[in-house]
């Protein structure tokens, strides 16, 4: 498992596991409650591999953020991604020391830390760790 076969579709929660390709869009499995479900050519889809987060000096790949997180916390789950902006940003403040605070927003972080604990509960972190 990579990331480049986890998505993240906009209006839709949590993230999906791409199970085939198809000429009209994608056939998923949402990592919440496991249901397959079919994505159109029209949803606005993003593949994890493809994300990054702005720093002051570069873009950090997504899978970097995530390790960074999972060797913050040996592994295991990061904190609620329900919990205040300030403690959010703090936070990330820890696992990314120079993120550009004013190109990362909240909502960018708190969807990070969700996707990493959703990633964690699934048991899909070791295979992301080996990927190369």
């Amino acid at each position: 498992m990579s990331l480049d076969e986890i998505l993240s579709v906009t209006g839709k929660p949590g993230l999906f596991k791409l199970k085939t390709r198809t000429k009209s869009g994608f056939v998923v499995e949402s990592l919440i409650d496991k249901k397959t479900a079919i994505i159109g050519i029209n949803h606005n889809v993003s593949i994890l591999k493809d994300i990054s987060i702005y720093t002051y000096e570069t873009e950090v790949p997504l899978k970097e953020v995530f390790q960074k997180i999972a060797t913050k916390e040996s592994e295991g789950p990061a904190i609620h991604h329900k919990v205040s902006k300030k403690e959010l940003q703090d936070y990330f403040s820890e696992v990314l020391p120079n993120y550009d605070e004013e190109r990362v927003y909240a909502s960018d972080i708190k969807k990070v830390v969700q996707w990493y604990n959703l990633l964690q509960s699934n048991d899909m972190l070791s295979a992301i760790n080996e990927e190369e």
